[in-house]
């Protein structure tokens, strides 16, 4: 006899579910079941990952299963460790809104190099987890947060942050020693400043030896960076907060970098030379004699490759990269045992590894062809072979690769086609953890081999009866795929969704999804949100188009928007639309936008074209102003404000408000937002209001730069549907 709980899994009654917001914002996740933050032990024996609970996918259990096989097992429960009543410091807080770190309980972990531990922070604590007895110690108690802990070389001590003071904590004796000054107000060691974080993907501010006895760390001085008074507004309470933010124009903080002896004596200051500049990376040679650091010229035209002598401070310049536009940041810098190193640059038009001597010259190309590399993911200096995550038979899929770096050849794939990987390579190719979805695949996880055959799935995640997607997954047509042509002759890829129970007799509302700028491509073969699905299955078309400056592509298509953010980027979402308009099946009449952040900006700017095809549009937590974001990524892709005023002045949404239809706009934004600052908002609200123009709005008390958990966010894409159902479908 059927238990009421397996009568509710059977197939009459999962074919008569119907996909809601109210399931898709709720848990367990939807999407199903994901290995987050998987890591290979060093001795290749043991995987680890972290795991979101099924009864709240915002808490993260600690996990592990054998390589070999056997079922993964729990090694820490956030629930016995971790409370939801735990008040992050300030400095936390704002490191994992920087790094989008939204889950609590067990959000980071790492591998002592014996594979015998592994150093958990947790809620600005710190533990240690003994991997023969499975016993979890505390390492810290204290009444401040330990913030972006690391283990020693040797295991014996670990590394953290205070109160802006760099500490390490010998386990051995239990002793706290600093190891930098005291930080204090606008002074502060061991940790990446603001503009680093947020615009550099450098989340650390010091740095092992790895020959241990050694730590290079920086110091942050914030006194010259303008304070940005904001009023963070939550639900039930007001903060004045005084955030030092480094607007476009204006001064950065000054950083510097020190190596300090564990053994004592003071610090020896590296020479990093005069002029504007930001640390963009820092690097210890395996042997530990030598310091290698990135610096980048404040316009981003110019970035230098330097060798420190940690013993005086000294530095030669190994090599340079420059551009009359900006030189794109990478973490491709690998040095090999004979001091030989892999690099990467843009300088033949598309981004490709590059072999060079130990002096700074250079050996060979590695890749080449009309394709751009991703990411170095490893290297073996004993075969010769470089590990690469590149998209190269198309821009739309993404995949690992193999090339020797030695000789002339062709890469090779390890993972199979027809979706998008992301990988984790261990020992010099011997093995990978990857990452794999496509539109009908939802994120699964495995450990493969150097070949690319599976050993072991971590989360297979089947889409099979017991999947909480099951129910919906034969309601949806997977996404099409195709090109359109921008006007200098460059291929936009899209990706479009029709909707359940599409006729091509019919006429229909369009939503494109957008984000629109350099940081992220939407276009992907990959995993489609149940989230978007809601869209499909309320009769809309969703289509998404990635124009010009998103990445991932040719140097060519990545620059044309230098200098003129609204420009080639707002003429493709046009191009797009009007394309759209040509299609028997499309209500050309009702063309709707979407984005968030820089989407926002896209959303407001295709609203405000002379003649816009655009009839409603919904924008979250928007740049308006460029001057009003920040230091490294605005004047990267727009130059300053004192170097571009027609460009800054072309891309402010308020000098483009005549063209806005009474009605058409939905405005979002978080209250507590630290990256893009509310006032970006609330000049258009007022523009708005003295111009008479009704629009829609929608803020979100307590929330930075994106909305977090499923109430709001059920509440946010109830707000979508009812707002382009107005719009779009004359509804309500």
């Amino acid at each position: 006899m059927m238990t009421p709980a397996v009568l509710a899994q059977t197939p009459a009654a999962i074919s008569a579910q119907v996909l809601t917001p109210e399931r898709v914002f709720a848990d367990p996740d939807i999407n199903g079941a994901k290995a987050v933050g998987a890591k290979l032990s060093p001795d290749g024996t043991l995987l680890t990952f972290l795991k979101p609970k099924a009864k709240d996918a915002r808490i993260q259990d600690l996990w592990a299963v054998d390589t070999k096989g056997g079922e993964p097992f729990l090694l820490i429960d956030a629930d016995s460790l971790s409370s939801a009543d735990k008040e992050l410091s300030e400095a936390e807080k704002a490191r994992r809104e920087r790094m989008r770190v939204s889950a609590r309980g067990v959000v980071d972990y790492n591998w002592s190099g014996d594979s015998k531990a592994i150093l958990v922070p947790l809620d600005g604590d710190i533990y240690l987890i003994e991997r023969a007895t499975k016993a979890v110690k505390r390492i810290t108690a204290t009444e401040g947060d330990e913030v972006d802990a690391k283990l020693s070389p040797s295991g014996d001590a670990v590394a953290y942050v205070r109160d802006q003071t760099l500490y390490i904590r010998d386990f051995k004796t239990d002793q706290e020693t600093a190891v930098s000054p005291q930080g204090a107000d606008l002074i502060a060691y061991g940790t990446a400043e603001f503009i680093a974080q947020e615009e550099l993907d450098r989340h650390s501010g010091f740095w092992w030896n790895p020959k241990g006895g050694q730590i290079a760390y920086q110091k942050t001085d914030e006194a010259g960076v303008k304070i940005a008074e904001r009023i963070e507004i939550g639900g039930e309470e007001v903060k004045v907060v005084h955030q030092r933010y480094p607007f476009a124009g204006t001064p950065n903080a000054v950083v510097e970098l020190f190596i300090k002896n564990l053994t004592g004596g003071e610090p020896v200051k590296l020479d990093l030379g005069g002029g504007d500049f930001y640390l963009a990376r820092v690097n210890w040679a395996s042997d530990g004699k030598a310091l290698y650091v990135q610096k980048l010229s404040r316009d981003q035209k110019r970035l230098d490759l330097l060798k420190f002598d940690p013993a005086t401070g000294a530095a030669t310049t190994v090599l340079t990269d420059t551009s009359d536009t900006w030189v794109e940041l990478h973490n491709d810098f690998k040095l090999l045992s004979d001091g030989t190193f892999i690099w990467s640059s843009e300088r033949d038009g598309n981004k490709h590894f590059y072999f060079y001597g130990s002096d700074g010259k250079l050996i060979r190309q590695v890749t080449q062809g009309d394709w751009a590399v991703d990411k170095l993911s490893d290297l073996n200096d004993k075969t010769g072979e470089l590990f690469f995550e590149a998209s190269i038979t198309t821009p739309i899929e993404h995949g690992l690769y193999k090339v020797s770096y030695t000789t002339p050849g062709e890469p090779v794939a390890l993972t199979k086609a027809g979706g998008w990987w992301t990988t984790t390579v261990s020992g010099g190719g011997k093995a990978f953890i990857g990452n794999y979805s496509d539109p009908v695949t939802p994120p699964q996880t495995a450990l493969y081999d150097g070949t690319g055959k599976r050993v072991r799935w971590i989360e297979e995640n089947a889409l099979d009866a017991q999947h909480p997607y099951f129910a919906f997954k034969d309601s949806f047509t997977a996404p099409e795929f195709g090109t359109i042509l921008s006007a200098d002759g460059q291929t936009l890829h899209w990706s479009m969704l029709k909707p359940v129970g599409f006729d091509p007799a019919k006429k229909y509302p369009v939503i494109v999804s957008i984000y629109g700028g350099p940081a992220s491509a939407t276009v992907k073969k990959n995993w489609v949100s149940p989230a978007t699905r809601l869209f499909q299955k309320s009769g809309y078309i969703v289509f998404s188009l990635d124009n010009r400056g998103t990445p991932g592509r040719s140097v060519k298509f990545g620059r044309a928007i230098y200098k003129q953010f609204g420009g080639p980027d707002i003429n493709d979402q046009v191009a797009g639309a009007n394309w759209l308009k040509t299609l028997p099946y499309v209500d050309g009449d009702k063309i709707g936008m979407m984005g968030w952040s820089q989407g926002g900006f896209v959303t407001l700017m295709a609203l405000t074209v002379k003649d816009t095809p655009f009839a409603a549009g919904a924008a979250g937590a928007p740049p308006t102003e460029w001057s009003l974001y920040d230091t490294a990524y605005t004047e990267r892709y727009m130059s300053t404000p004192q170097d571009n005023k027609e460009g800054y002045a072309a891309s402010d949404v308020l000098n483009r408000l005549d063209n806005l239809q009474p009605g058409a706009l939905l405005l979002m934004h978080g209250m507590a937002d630290d990256n893009v600052q509310l006032s970006n908002t609330t000049r258009v609200m007022l523009e708005l209001q003295k111009r008479g123009v009704p629009f829609e709005l929608m803020l979100y008390p307590g929330e930075r730069h994106g909305v977090r958990g499923n109430e709001k966010n059920l509440q946010r894409y109830r707000l979508y549907l009812d707002f382009f159902g107005r719009k779009l479908k004359g509804e309500g």
